[in-house]
């Protein structure tokens, strides 16, 4: 199968999907759509006990593309960039520090937290797993790839809940950026691993870090200082133009952050940020007109849709596999890991805010909400895709269990949050 003919019926899936959500279960989009991509599995799998070429095939068509390098290389700048250009930058800069806190020490702290769970839980003799050959540094691996939220997920739940301006900046805000963070702790982690940590010395490892974070945020910076240059340059009214710098820098901050191993989500969202942010009028006014005119928000806004519809159908079609290869002892560890995942994650979120709380104010209610809303998406699933095949069934049963808590992230999370948050 092409690419024109799978974008055709991924589009098309997307479309009808939407509609049946919209009209009969009118859930939130991501999770209708969440629900509606599983559905089609489980009536893939049911088709292929009495088809089985039929299976054959939607597999076939499955690996035809990469699901990691389609989202990390090719989705997730779009994304970001889109929820980025979102976000109310003057109240995400007044509070920079508690977004900085909450982003870093929630992931950091859920990396080895959600690590050293599962690799004490894989330890256990009497679940058989120690067969695997799991090492610590492979259950790091996937602390950090289930540690950032999913943007896109949490954004569109967000959204619709009427919270106070501050605190959905702060959910949003944090969303944004502890997924460049979480990347960037896993990749230094993946070089950890594929170089032996015999091999790997503390200046290493910071120097790698310090590379994907701090080059990430200057090519961010540069570009988007370039890019507001050029939308002040031709004016509002050429919104053609306005889209097409817009589209033209995503793609040149993802080129150059892969070239020099620089991070891209961090890179993209900064450049969104600079681009969100309102220019002075002649008179000497700051804030009075926006830098991109309305029709590139609108563009954005449509772009994200379509995007986010697709990326939550390919979850679904990527869980087949996962439903072959059903195991009882993956399904106890991956409720066990999933209680481990939300306390974490918790604890990630609830010590900043007490910390921040005596500088700070905090509505009643925040730090549930920002934990509870922290959603895990597609980019958990697409990390986990990259995993190195030498862990061999062990990778198996981190891909089941990043599936498990994206699944419960969502499904239970989602579907619980605005009603949580109603009643706090």
């Amino acid at each position: 199968m092409n690419v024109l003919e799978l974008t055709g019926i991924l589009l098309l899936l997307a479309s009808f999907f939407s509609i049946i959500n919209l009209r009969l279960l009118k859930l939130p989009q991501t999770i209708g759509l969440m629900v509606l991509a599983i559905g089609l599995s489980v009536a893939i799998l049911i088709m292929g006990l009495i088809f089985p070429k039929f299976l054959e095939s939607v597999i076939e068509m499955n690996n035809s593309f990469d699901f990691s390098v389609l989202l990390i290389d090719i989705m997730l700048p779009f994304l970001l960039f889109a929820g980025a250009i979102s976000v109310n930058v003057h109240q995400l800069l007044k509070d920079k520090l508690t977004i900085l806190l909450l982003a870093s020490f929630g992931v950091v702290f859920s990396t080895f937290a959600v690590g050293l769970g599962v690799f004490w839980l894989v330890e256990q003799p009497f679940f058989g797993l120690d067969a695997l050959g799991l090492t610590l540094v492979d259950c790091l691996l996937f602390g950090s790839l289930i540690a950032p939220t999913d943007p896109i997920a949490v954004l569109s739940i967000v959204k619709k809940m009427k919270l106070s301006p501050t605190t959905e900046t702060r959910i949003a805000g944090e969303s944004l950026f502890n997924d460049g963070i979480g990347v960037v702790v896993f990749l230094t982690l993946l070089k950890v691993k594929m170089s032996g940590i015999e091999n790997v010395t503390i200046g290493n490892v910071s120097s790698l870090f310090a590379n994907e974070v701090f080059g990430g945020i200057f090519i961010g910076c540069l570009l988007g200082y370039l890019g507001l240059k050029l939308v002040k340059y031709v004016e509002n009214e050429h919104v053609e133009l306005e889209v097409l710098i817009t589209l033209s820098l995503v793609l040149l901050v993802s080129i150059i952050s892969s070239k020099f191993h620089f991070s891209g989500p961090l890179g993209v969202v900064m450049m969104g940020l600079f681009l969100n942010r309102n220019i002075d009028t002649d008179s000497g006014e700051v804030g009075v007109q926006k830098a991109m005119g309305d029709y590139v928000y609108k563009f954005w806004h449509l772009l994200d849709e379509t995007l986010n519809a697709i990326l939550f159908i390919l979850i679904g079609l990527a869980i087949i596999p996962i439903f072959q290869n059903f195991n009882s002892t993956y399904l106890i560890i991956s409720v066990l890991t999933i209680l481990i995942v939300v306390i974490s994650r918790s604890i990630g979120v609830f010590v900043p805010i007490k910390f921040l709380s005596f500088f700070k104010t905090f509505e009643k209610g925040t730090a549930f909400i920002i934990s509870w809303g922290g959603l895990r998406g597609g980019l958990s699933i697409a990390l986990a895709l990259n995993l190195p095949d030498e862990l061999g069934q062990g990778k198996d049963l981190l891909l089941f269990l990043s599936y498990s808590v994206v699944l419960f992230s969502i499904l239970v999370q989602g579907l619980t949050l605005e009603k949580l948050s109603k009643k706090i």
